[in-house]
Order: C-alpha cells, then sequence, then structure tokens
C-alpha cells in the first residue's frame, strides 16, 4: 500500500514526539510492505513565525491532498503569556478544523494494568477502564458568533450555538463506534439549564429509538464529572458537545496515569487528523524527555481508521504494552529514566522482532 500522510509537527515538544511517530511508521511500512510518503507543513507559533499566519494556505493545501494527516502539538509561551496578541497559534488549530471539516474528535481512554500506581486514583476504581470519548469539535461555544468585548470592555461574551444537523452526525458516529464496542452510548449536557443541550438530548434520544439494542443513557456533565473519577467502568461511549468533551477527556487522562498515553482521531468528511491530546509542553521543548507514546498511539489510529490497517495498527498497541510492561518510559511514568528517542527505538526493537 501507497499512502501520502501530511505531517504537522507545530510548536513545543511537536516536533520532537512526531519524529519518533515517523520513525514508528516506517518500522510498519518495512515489516508489512508498505510505502508511507510524508509531507511536512507548518502550523501554529512555527508558522506565525515564518509566515504570519497560524495556519497557512499550502498548510491547508497539503492537508487537503494527503490521504491522513498527523499533528504534534500548538502552542507557545511568548503568545499564550500575550492576552493582546491578535495573532495566535490556537487560531491555527480552529481554523485547520474548520477548513477541513472535522467534526468527529475520537479519544479513546484505558487502565494500563502496569500503569495502576501511575494514576492518583485508586486501582479498584481505574482497573479494567476503557470507553472512548466521541466530541463535537467544530461548533460550539468555541466557533458560536457573535463574540467579543463590550466598547469599555468590561463585559465579554460568547456563543454557544449548535445545529440538529451538526448534532446528528456526531451522534450517528458515536454509534458507530457502540456497535464494535459494548453498546452503550452516555450522552453528557447540561438539558438542564442550557437550551443547545436540550436540542442535543432531543435530536440523540430520537435517534436512539433506531438501535434497540445499544443502550442510551443522559448524564448532566457535572454529575459525570464526578463519575469518570469515582466509576470509570461503567462508561462505554461517551458523547458529548465540543467544550464539555474538551474537559472530560483531560480530565479522564488521570485514569491512564499520563497525558502522554492518550492518542485522539479528528474525523471529518473529506480527511481525519491524528494527534495526542497534550500540549506543546514548552518547558520540555528540545530536552528529549517527552512522552511520544500518545503520538505513536496516534499513528496507531491512522493505520486503522484512515488505511484500514488493522494488523499494523495492532502491532503498534502491541509494542507499545510492552514497553510500559517492561518500564520503557519517560518520566512522566513512575519516573522513568528513558528519554523520548530511547522509547521510540524500543517501540520500533518490538516491531520488527
Amino acid at each position: 500500500m501507497e499512502k501520502k500522510i501530511a505531517v504537522l509537527p507545530g510548536d513545543g515538544i511537536g516536533p520532537e514526539i512526531i519524529t519518533e511517530a515517523v520513525k514508528v511508521l516506517n518500522a510498519i511500512a518495512q515489516k508489512f510492505g508498505h510505502q508511507f510518503q510524508y509531507e511536512y507543513g507548518l502550523i501554529g507559533a512555527d508558522a506565525i513565525d515564518k509566515t504570519g499566519n497560524p495556519y497557512p494556505d499550502a498548510t491547508h493545501e497539503l492537508c487537503l491532498n494527503a490521504d491522513a494527516i498527523l499533528f504534534g502539538a500548538i502552542g507557545d509561551p511568548k503568545y499564550d503569556n500575550d492576552p493582546s496578541a491578535k495573532v495566535r497559534p490556537e487560531q491555527g488549530l480552529l481554523k485547520m478544523r474548520g477548513a477541513l471539516g472535522l467534526y468527529a474528535n475520537i479519544r479513546p481512554v484505558k487502565s494500563y494494568d502496569a500503569l495502576l500506581d501511575a494514576s492518583p486514583l485508586k486501582n479498584d476504581r481505574i482497573k479494567g477502564a476503557d470507553f472512548v470519548v466521541v466530541r463535537e469539535l467544530i461548533s460550539g461555544i468555541y466557533f458560536g458568533k457573535p463574540r467579543g468585548r463590550s466598547e469599555d470592555q468590561n463585559i465579554a461574551y460568547d456563543t454557544c450555538v449548535y445545529t440538529r444537523e451538526e448534532i446528528l452526525r456526531i451522534t450517528e458516529k458515536a454509534f458507530e463506534f457502540a456497535k464494535n464496542r459494548n453498546k452503550k452510548v452516555t450522552l453528557l449536557d447540561k438539558a438542564n439549564v442550557l437550551a443547545t443541550s436540550r436540542l442535543w438530548r432531543e435530536v440523540v434520544t430520537e435517534y436512539a429509538k433506531q438501535f434497540p439494542e445499544i443502550t442510551l443513557e443522559c448524564n448532566f456533565i457535572d454529575s459525570a464529572a464526578m463519575e469518570v473519577i469515582t466509576k470509570p467502568t461503567k462508561f462505554d461511549v461517551i458523547l458529548t458537545e465540543n467544550l464539555f468533551g474538551d474537559i472530560i477527556s483531560d480530565e479522564a487522562s488521570v485514569i491512564g496515569g499520563s497525558l502522554g498515553l492518550l492518542p485522539s482521531a479528528s474525523m471529518g468528511e473529506k480527511t481525519s487528523l491524528y494527534e495526542p491530546i497534550h500540549g506543546s509542553y514548552p518547558q520540555a521543548k528540545g530536552k528529549n524527555i517527552a512522552n511520544p507514546m500518545a503520538t505513536i498511539l496516534s499513528a496507531a489510529m491512522l493505520l486503522e481508521y484512515s488505511f484500514g490497517l488493522i494488523e499494523e495498527s495492532k502491532a503498534i498497541v502491541n509494542a507499545v504494552d510492552k514497553a510500559l510492561n517492561e518500564g520503557f518510559v519517560t518520566e512522566d511514568i513512575n519516573q522513568g529514566k528513558y528519554k523520548t528517542n530511547e522509547v521510540g527505538d524500543k517501540i520500533v526493537e518490538f516491531i520488527l522482532q
């Protein structure tokens, strides 16, 4: 198989973790007889510094012409710490999601037996946790208009907007996952307060009637935020809107023991993007200490979801599991002693065995 992958390293630790993911993809290509062609593009603070635009037109064209996109991280302190900055790295990420129609964010969450003690949560609560968050990604309060400040700058406002069609298409995606998992969908909303949440509950409840074999549960987001920590094994597929999904999936990262273990996919009608859920971690930039596993597992999702290479994807997941079981991890996990590139090299070694 020959495929073209757009690679967007981005900012901070992005280039370092992307290097390891590409290394792993090359090992898969070698073992299974594939050819992956990589084309690199600018995004975020790196793109602002070089072009003045956080998501240049050339990067957009690169993404449109690729079979899938592998993305590192975005953000830089010189913009993060300057509230007056008119052009910001995060604008590039939002623009990319909107321009490419990446409406479905998929974030799997699981506990690893080898890392139960790495989580701040009690072992008996998180053991066996395995669920996926399906988050609507290009609507809601992050994209709604009007937004802004009053003339005297003393009032700020954002608008949350959802259409029936936007809710329906992400609901369809969540139920697709549930069919192949444990046949349960949990909708997280705030229908007792928000009009948009009431529309969500109406659309999802009506759609669920087509699938009597799938259990639909509706929870308020504040109650569910507690249960994700106290009863994570009760969840199978979590369906929710943009802001709630952003928060709940980051909260769920403590189950695995490190943000550096959580991959994600952002799926659209034209293409799909794969990235770790963590940020650019600028404090670790250039130190070779960042955990590359989330990015490597994102590459595994890329192989399965975009290319249909299930065996190859499993080979990566198994290699990561083996590295975890043997304690071959970076400092964020149980004070691991290995460097970013050493973890990548070990995972490659396991794949090629």
